[in-house]
């Protein structure tokens, strides 16, 4: 009783009180471990070196995907009880990619807080902020456990910062419908991948070109083969002032 009346007094000393306030004001608890949140937020391109191993976010990132992706699962199982596999594969893909995690993060703050080189806070394109995310909801799961990592991140960050309505009505899947629209009007598309020899890029990332009847018409970089088809679909319906009909229709 003691620990629990002075635990506030504790926090409010702390030299670590900066990541108690983050872990309450994004998930709505405080931490028992500290230690594990504050490992979530070093990026491996600041990772530190100790007793020769090299200590960064990324088997915390590798946990907190596997626990996005269940609770998001549990979630949508209950909240869509007529839908079928399809939907509720394609609604949770929206809303854990790459993409949607990384702005969340940016919307909750994370990026203020996350230890990186500075190149890599500069480039915008990077998911490390989402990546971030994942990490922290792998912390709170070794720390809280599933039913207290479930209860917090529907509560407090997907009924208060993911619009459901919203995604329901975005297009994601721009591959699938360009090759529908393709396959009804006897079009051949062919989706060519190469990895993208960029010297300043410090990661591996891929390029992809998209060709309609032997004729390049959209063109994508993605961290993965299948980001970049997915950016260079969008790209080919751009140009080809398909997207908006496609999208509309499907309403």
């Amino acid at each position: 009783m003691i620990d629990w009346l002075l635990f506030p007094l504790k926090i409010r000393f702390s030299r670590d009180k900066q990541f108690y306030k983050l872990s309450k004001d994004i998930f709505g608890v405080y931490p028992n471990n500290i230690e594990l949140y504050k490992l979530a937020l070093i990026h491996k391109s600041a990772s530190i070196v100790f007793d020769n191993r090299t200590i960064n976010n990324e088997r915390l990132e590798f946990l907190g995907d596997a626990v996005i992706e269940t609770i998001v699962s549990d979630m949508l199982f209950i909240e869509f009880p007529d839908e079928d596999e399809g939907f509720l594969t394609q609604l949770r893909a929206k809303i854990v990619s790459r993409a949607s995690l990384n702005q969340l993060a940016r919307r909750l703050g994370i990026d203020e807080y996350l230890i990186s080189q500075n190149n890599y806070h500069q480039n915008t394109k990077k998911n490390i902020y989402g990546d971030a995310l994942e990490a922290l909801m792998g912390a709170l799961y070794l720390d809280q456990g599933y039913d207290t990592a479930n209860r917090q991140f529907i509560n407090h960050i997907i009924h208060r910062h993911v619009d459901l309505e919203n995604l329901l009505e975005m297009e994601t899947d721009f591959k699938s419908r360009l090759i529908e629209w393709c396959q009804q009007h006897h079009r051949q598309v062919v989706f060519e991948n190469v990895p993208n020899t960029d010297p300043s890029a410090t990661e591996q990332q891929f390029s992809s070109v998209v060709l309609i009847d032997d004729h390049p018409q959209g063109y994508g970089i993605g961290d993965s083969k299948k980001e970049a088809e997915q950016r260079s679909a969008k790209n080919a319906l751009e140009k080809m002032k398909l997207l908006n009909k496609l999208q509309t229709r499907r309403r």
